[in-house]
């Protein structure tokens, strides 16, 4: 376990985050009406948008700093549609609450949702929606670059593409390798271009991505072809196609994923972990020596200063929380002392929320959230987290 020693550097950021569709009611968007693994619709969600100012207090009570998205397909109701001004206000509103709070402010400006009249209209398999997207892009730094201090166009590509256009869990569940290399190629150049467009504006506000990164091994010699391959192109290749343009790069970690040819996780293979006596959590196995690894293997192949944009464990248990923390923070250490320059660490997630496909009972929250009242109420872990902000690292009285 970690020592006294663990603190960051003067300036270090720490943050919590979190995205718009999975904590903000659903409203036209690709999202939905789908039903979770767990059984519930994806529509109600955390109640944020009408739990605002109550969340900022949590927001700003968990770090210095918060990554966030916003509702796109609120914003935008048709393709190259002024924004709407009331839902422009809201934001501003909240975000300007969080900068008085001298809160910083990472904006993703894809995290995983599409408008539904971007899906109408091909979404990222036709490379006529690159125009509408870039239109988002202008008119959301238009609007929203003076209070943003750092961007992501894209969160985790690799995860949305994957699970979109090849494995069909995520809208609109395809398994197309074709659609996934036109979705990629338009989504890369989208990046590409949407990094012109914020630097024309603020050529000094640094822009990234943030890339999901997993440790994949064989457990047998059938796996070792399909493990070879997914760390190729999951870890490589499509990570190759989104760090032009990039001040910086984001990684986030949760997972290694063993192959026998097939993926064995809490979700795809329920039990087996535990027969295999492999530490996991609610969907994973826990590697947490993964985020090192992942980490330099980026430093070393890109040699960009980095952020860990997500970082976190599903799981209802606090003090297992803290316990994750705890190792995740002390392996950054270790890369910080081994030359990476790490910039910040964020959270997943402040709140719980609605996990996607998997649903909202899959918990990574610091704050606890009651989805039949909406009452928040910070958790154990959220407070240990507390003290790892004031301490700037893991404090002395915490290291066992």
């Amino acid at each position: 376990m970690p020592d006294n020693k663990i603190l960051f550097p003067p300036g270090f950021i720490w943050g919590t985050s979190t995205a718009a569709a999975q904590i903000e009611t659903a409203y036209n968007h690709d999202w939905q009406g789908v039903k979770s693994k767990d059984g519930y619709i994806f529509q109600r969600t955390a109640d944020h948008e009408l739990r605002r100012d109550e969340d900022v207090s949590y927001i700003t009570s968990l770090g210095n700093a918060y990554r966030m998205s916003v509702a796109w397909w609120r914003l935008q109701p048709e393709p190259f549609a002024r924004f709407d001004a009331r839902v422009v206000a809201e934001y501003r509103s909240f975000i300007a609450k969080l900068k008085a709070r001298h809160t910083y402010i990472m904006m993703v400006l894809h995290h995983f949702t599409n408008p539904l009249w971007f899906v109408r209209d091909g979404s990222w398999e036709n490379p006529d929606t690159i125009p509408m997207f870039l239109d988002y892009v202008r008119q959301m730094v238009e609007h929203f670059g003076d209070l943003v201090d750092n961007w992501n166009t894209f969160n985790e590509p690799a995860v949305y593409l994957v699970n979109s256009r090849v494995v069909g869990n995520f809208p609109p569940f395809k398994k197309n390798l074709r659609h996934f290399y036109k979705a990629l190629k338009n989504m890369s150049r989208a990046h590409r271009l949407s990094v012109d467009i914020i630097k024309a504006q603020y050529p000094n506000t640094p822009v990234g991505i943030s890339k999901n990164a997993v440790v994949f091994s064989a457990q047998n010699w059938l796996g070792r072809v399909p493990a070879f391959i997914a760390d190729k192109v999951f870890m490589e290749y499509i990570a190759d196609h989104f760090i032009d343009g990039c001040d910086y790069w984001g990684m986030s970690y949760y997972a290694k994923i063993r192959l026998n040819p097939f993926p064995i996780s809490e979700i795809d293979t329920p039990g087996l972990l535990d027969k295999m006596k492999l530490p996991h959590d609610g969907m994973w196995e826990y590697y947490p020596e993964g985020m090192k690894e992942s980490l330099l293997r980026y430093h070393k192949r890109y040699g960009k200063p980095m952020f860990i944009t997500e970082s976190g464990i599903c799981t209802h248990d606090s003090d297992v929380r803290i316990s994750s923390i705890k190792q995740y923070l002390t392996l950054l250490h270790e890369c910080m002392q081994e030359g990476v320059d790490l910039r910040g660490y964020f959270h997943w997630t402040t709140m719980d929320n609605f996990e996607w496909n998997l649903g909202p009972t899959y918990r990574f929250g610091l704050v606890q959230v009651d989805f039949e009242t909406g009452k928040r109420t910070l958790k154990k872990c959220g407070e240990f987290y507390q003290k790892v902000i004031a301490h700037n690292g893991i404090p002395p009285d915490e290291t066992s």
